[in-house]
């Protein structure tokens, strides 16, 4: 009898010990899965000047180009005057493509640089074998391009097709499958800038080259004043006044200053895995824009 009850005593000793660490471990494993969980649902970005829940972003973006797909080309040129042409123009001519090539052009929206392209193949090269597949997380933007491609040489050719997706996730994309990819414009309207760099370098075939043209800063503090202006004070009113949606602009306006500056953006390039010449971009206008290049060598 006395050995049982020493047994029962020694048993419990243990036991004790055993408890309150399965206690303390069930109690350790619940804290970490509370605090991944408030990690995850405090993870923020910007829209415009605004923080928002990385979540919310993509749907907030999708709704401004919804708004101003219709009078996107319009507001182009207003609120450049005109100079965003030239701008694609010299993109273009940057990236002097020849017969054949592939080109994937990323928020591609109403078409821009997609018909610049295929111009310059036919016009340069009296080329009819290259193509660009346009891709575009709004199907509004998307359905503008179609419109305006069936007004052009390119309309039921196989030299152009059109996909919904989101530029971090290329999932119709193959691996290594495309010469250049292009993002006009787009890429500061992105959750995860990082994400949208190294998925160009897995879509582009060895040698292939990423371009992206897209606002940038003004170093010239007089000229850097002026366009303060002139983006916070008219920019907002012009597009009341042709598109009735000022707010859409005033995300625009703010998207512009919330992007990384040119050596910021250029070594974000780099650190995806790309090879850049020199500095890796060309200022346009001051600065208000830049062409950034990297080669996947």
């Amino acid at each position: 009898m006395s050995y049982l009850l020493r047994s029962s005593a020694t048993s419990a000793r243990f036991a004790l010990p055993i408890a309150k660490r399965v206690c303390f471990s069930t109690a350790t494993r619940r804290f970490q899965q509370q605090q991944q969980q408030t990690d995850s649902q405090s993870k923020v970005t910007h829209f415009g000047f605004r923080d928002v829940p990385e979540e919310q972003k993509e749907s907030l973006v999708r709704q401004v180009f919804a708004n101003v797909a219709g009078n996107y080309d319009v507001m182009n040129d207003a609120m450049s005057l005109g100079i965003h042409r030239i701008w694609k123009d010299q993109f273009i001519r940057s990236m002097a493509p020849g017969p054949g090539t592939k080109l994937l052009d990323v928020a591609g929206g109403t078409g821009d640089i997609a018909l610049r392209f295929l111009d310059y193949c036919r016009n340069i090269h009296q080329d009819s074998t290259a193509s660009v597949t346009m891709v575009d997380i709004n199907p509004h933007m998307l359905e503008e391009g179609k419109k305006r491609f069936t007004k052009t040489p390119y309309a039921d050719t196989n030299q152009a097709n059109f996909i919904v997706q989101n530029a971090e996730k290329l999932e119709e994309i193959p691996d290594e499958s495309m010469d250049v990819y292009t993002i006009a414009f787009g890429i500061r309207n992105c959750t995860h800038v990082d994400r949208v760099v190294k998925e160009a370098y897995r879509v582009l075939k060895p040698g292939g080259r990423f371009m992206c043209l897209e606002f940038s800063r003004v170093d010239n503090p007089v000229i850097s004043k002026f366009y303060d202006v002139y983006s916070f004070d008219v920019i907002p009113v012009l597009g009341q006044v042709i598109a009735q949606d000022r707010d859409s602009y005033q995300y625009l306006v703010e998207s512009i200053r919330k992007f990384p500056p040119q050596e910021q953006f250029a070594q974000m390039i780099r650190d995806a895995g790309f090879s850049t010449i020199g500095k890796g971009y060309e200022d346009l206008t001051f600065g208000v824009a830049a062409i950034h290049s990297g080669f996947k060598i």
